[in-house]
């Protein structure tokens, strides 16, 4: 797939196909909304409000994340996800490559058919994969669909963080259950990825506490806690919602090749050449 069809993809097809015409909203995140009229390919169309009922359970009594697909949930622009009169504790290093990033948006790995790593997320739906047994689970997976069709593995069996970790995308994530809130814990991050399509960073050192919280059947939350000394002054807490698809919506098979180049290399015009 050339990367200039991703790229059209992520901001064009993804409406009609996935996401249906989500607009920005709360949080930083996917409006979770009614959504109005949307222009998809010459197309109207229009998508209730998510259920307000409350979340489904499994068998065991535990919440159940994995009956739908999940749109949203994470930051288009990491700052509006903050509290309100807040802003990013970015350390000088990091502002200057920040505004350095947002004048140089084709660099963003995501372009290059990189994991997005967390908590970026985009239109494209995903999901929780459960599983449940007269055992404890062990493990939960977050399917992406984007364009690289990622996972993540989180470990739900107790253990604890690898003392010694290779630097990966999603990192090493382990998780449990406080009441119905699931909280996923996650340290081992590469400094590769951007927060944001805006280019906010991050270093290794980085540390996240995912608190994901299905406040009706259509509605999850998740405020994540962001630790990373080497890129801020304090840890921060921003705050994303996610909204369900409608019921027959599946993930779709959606490949790209690692280091896909557009621009000369790939053999067409840059994308964002002015």
């Amino acid at each position: 797939m050339r990367m200039l069809l991703a790229v059209v993809a992520a901001g064009v097809l993804s409406a009609p196909l996935f996401a249906q015409g989500i607009v920005s909203g709360q949080g930083g995140g996917e409006d979770v909304g009614a959504l109005g009229p949307v222009n998809a390919l010459g197309q109207e169309i229009r998508r209730a409000a998510p259920p307000t009922d409350p979340p489904p359970r499994l068998p065991d009594g535990t919440i159940n994340l994995g009956d739908g697909l999940w749109i949203g949930g994470g930051p288009g622009d990491m700052a509006s996800a903050l509290p309100k009169g807040e802003s990013l504790p970015l350390l000088p290093w990091g502002e200057a490559l920040l505004d350095d990033r947002v004048k140089r948006p084709a660099d963003d790995p995501y372009y290059w058919c990189l994991p997005m790593g967390v908590p970026r997320v985009t239109p494209y739906p995903w999901r929780f994969v459960q599983n449940y047994t007269h055992a404890k689970p062990t493990h939960l997976f977050i399917l992406h669909e984007a364009i690289i069709h990622t996972y993540r593995q989180i470990f739900m069996d107790g253990r604890a963080h690898p003392p010694d970790l290779d630097p990966t995308w999603f990192g090493h994530s382990i998780g449990r259950w406080e009441g119905d809130t699931l909280v996923i814990d996650t340290v081992g991050y590469n400094d590769k990825f951007w927060f944001d399509r805006k280019g906010t960073p991050h270093t290794e050192q980085l540390h996240t506490v995912e608190r994901w919280t299905r406040v009706t059947r259509g509605t999850l939350v998740n405020a994540i806690t962001i630790d990373d000394p080497g890129a801020y002054s304090r840890p921060f807490v921003a705050t994303f919602n996610a909204r369900l698809a409608p019921a027959g919506d599946e993930l779709m098979e959606n490949f790209c090749q690692e280091n896909n180049q557009f621009g000369t290399a790939g053999g067409h015009t840059h994308p964002f050449a002015r």
